[in-house]
């Protein structure tokens, strides 16, 4: 129930992607059976939660045999695997900057949404599916308080231009930094008032000026999941953006905090096929299974990351599906991070993100 959330940046360009074992080796996955389907599910607690609600369901219902993967290369040698025809894994967590660049050169195949039920498909977010990937867990970068600084009956902040305002809701603030890319811009221009449907393209100019006006007021720039969840923790900080996984576990553990929803950023992990696996009908079979909404459902009582799947809210009691950025309730207030804006390269070769990133090394340096 640990799993580190801070890993799941879908803007890092070396972005982990589960693809290894101890006995993990290069070479084409010739010699596999018919019956069978070699499948990466991440490591620690997130592996095991996937073998209890994916794999052995899966077995138990096709017959299929599934031979689990649970550790971590980078995607550069997935990139490597496909492009040297070696590929020796069937399935594939996938994050979006991935699926886009999977796109462009032919990485990942195409998912077979024909053999998915209808009220299935339809359920499954669709900024979550793609031509080459489906969602599997959506969680969200969040306004977190503390309840004690901001306790019940009085103000507090519900959107980010209420965050930026320091002399209504006086306190200590973090936000996370942007050595990694992760510089809030769409909290920015919401701040600066900029509504929520003319985010992108992103105006960073002025998102940095609307950043000026914050950068007084915060206490420490965050570069890690870890580093903010024990900001909160230590009660160093009244308000945060945190990844909501953070913030759930610090509340189950009876921290005086709450996540506000409203206009939180939403982004996701999906599923996909490296071209070139050996056992491809298996795989489509396999993402078809563990997307169904029993499914997702299953593995959301075992791990804090909400499903894709819309359909398997109504499964989960109402005090933990609302725990999740996923929730019906949320996504209509919320801002769906677009992965493509980020991607967009100049005529220079650099793209959004490199920009922003060039932007902030200099910023926060002022």
């Amino acid at each position: 129930m640990n799993l580190s959330t801070n890993r799941r940046r879908f803007i890092q360009g070396t972005s982990a992607i589960a693809a290894g074992a101890m006995s993990f080796k290069f070479g084409r996955a010739a010699a596999a059976s018919p019956g069978e389907v070699t499948v990466a599910l991440n490591g620690g607690d997130y592996a095991k939660a996937c073998i209890e609600a994916f794999v052995k369901p899966f077995e138990a219902e096709t017959g299929i045999k599934v031979n689990p993967i649970t550790d971590q290369i980078q995607t550069s040698k997935l990139e490597l695997m496909v492009t040297t025809n070696t590929v020796s894994v069937d399935v594939v967590p996938v994050f979006p900057n991935f699926d886009i660049l999977a796109a462009e050169k032919g990485y990942l195949e195409k998912i077979d949404y024909s053999i998915y039920k209808q009220d299935e498909l339809d359920a499954i977010l669709d900024f979550t599916r793609t031509p080459h990937s489906v969602g599997a867990i959506v969680y969200a970068y969040c306004m977190v308080y503390n309840t004690e600084k901001f306790p019940a009956g009085k103000p507090r902040p519900s959107s980010w231009s209420e965050f930026w305002d320091t002399t209504k809701f006086p306190g200590v603030r973090t936000l996370p930094s942007g050595q990694n890319g992760e510089v809030p811009l769409e909290e920015a221009l919401l701040a600066d008032g900029v509504p929520a449907e003319t985010i992108y393209p992103i105006d960073i100019d002025r998102a940095f000026a609307s950043l000026d006006k914050i950068k007084p007021h915060i206490r420490k720039w965050w570069a890690t999941g870890s580093e903010v969840q024990q900001m909160m923790h230590d009660k160093v900080v009244d308000l945060a953006q945190s990844y909501d996984g953070r913030a759930i576990t610090l509340i189950e553990e009876g921290a005086p905090l709450e996540v506000n929803r409203n206009q939180q950023k939403i982004t996701w992990e999906g599923w996909g096929i490296p071209k070139g696996s050996a056992n491809v009908q298996n795989a489509q079979r396999f993402i078809e299974f563990i997307t169904r909404a029993e499914r997702q459902a299953a593995f959301a009582k075992l791990m804090p990351f909400g499903p894709a799947n819309r359909n398997a809210y109504k499964l989960l009691p109402e005090d933990a599906g609302r725990k999740f950025a996923g929730h019906p309730d949320y996504v209509k207030s919320s801002i769906v991070l677009d992965p493509k804006w980020y991607a967009e390269a100049g005529s220079d070769g650099l793209t959004n993100l490199d920009r922003v990133i060039q932007r902030w090394n200099g910023w926060v340096l002022q």
